[in-house]
């Protein structure tokens, strides 16, 4: 079943709905579609009802005007209102687990988040001094990415890609998805991203969370300082390495990663 849903007249993402029983929802990363989750969807939805995202911008969802994010996320708020998807699951990976958790400081339907290699800001690990508030749209760096000629834009989504994820077919997915999106929401969407930090609402979040962090490329020790730092505030969560994976734990340790989700939910029925 595939489902679109409005907000202000914009269409704000689509939504595969497979399965039936307690609702998972499924949030990808930032560029990614509802592709990202194809093993995971298909497996879950022995199980349970799954719901599972594509944002405008991405994929064949047409663009919306900016803000962005915060679109998004109002639009999920009223989309598990609408639906009354009571005690939902929230499965999100990069972006998508950042999601989960803004969701989870002002929602009472959410009962349990897994994370995939999610932080609650990332402006934090990508910027020096980083200080949300200094984020702006119109930057020397953003103008650049927005003129750049797609031979060049797709060489650099290349480049990313095989830092990100270790399974080489997997990279040219990637890229793809990188490539085909609206370059605006790729720019702009990003910003609104480096913009959001959550670190300091991280107290209101009254669930159980799973957090699953790739150790690849900076390594183990390095990545349970970030996260040490960043969770900090969060009350009850468990943190479980992926080793050897990079950000993609999907496509690098796909096995694990879903038994890492079984186990998560198993505990917490």
């Amino acid at each position: 079943m595939l489902f679109s849903f409005n907000l202000y007249s914009q269409e704000t993402f689509k939504v595969k709905i497979q399965g039936s029983g307690q609702p998972i929802l499924l949030l990808p990363g930032f560029a990614c579609t509802s592709e990202v989750f194809e093993e995971i969807t298909e497996n879950l939805a022995k199980e349970y009802e799954v719901h599972v995202f594509t944002y405008a911008g991405f994929g064949d969802v047409p663009p919306i005007d900016f803000p962005w994010l915060p679109q998004i996320k109002e639009a999920l708020i009223n989309y598990m209102e609408t639906n009354n998807l009571q005690d939902s699951i929230i499965i999100g990976h990069s972006m998508g687990g950042t999601l989960g958790l803004w969701l989870a400081t002002e929602n009472t339907l959410i009962s349990q988040l897994i994370l995939v290699d999610a932080l609650p800001a990332m402006g934090a690990l990508m910027l020096p001094n980083y200080d949300s508030k200094t984020i702006v749209y119109n930057t020397p760096y953003n103008q650049q990415l927005l003129k750049m000629k797609s031979e060049s834009f797709k060489k650099m989504a290349e480049q990313m890609a095989t830092r990100i994820c270790k399974n080489t077919e997997k990279q040219k997915q990637i890229i793809h998805w990188m490539v085909e999106a609206d370059r605006e929401t790729y720019i702009y969407g990003y910003t609104d991203l480096l913009k959001l930090d959550l670190r300091s609402e991280l107290n209101k979040v009254n669930i159980p969370v799973t957090i699953v962090a790739a150790t690849e490329p900076y390594g183990k020790e390095s990545v349970a300082s970030t996260y040490d730092k960043q969770y900090k505030n969060l009350k009850n969560h468990t943190l479980i390495f992926a080793e050897g994976a990079g950000h993609f734990v999907m496509y690098d340790k796909p096995q694990w990663l879903l038994e890492q989700i079984q186990k998560a939910l198993n505990a917490h029925e």
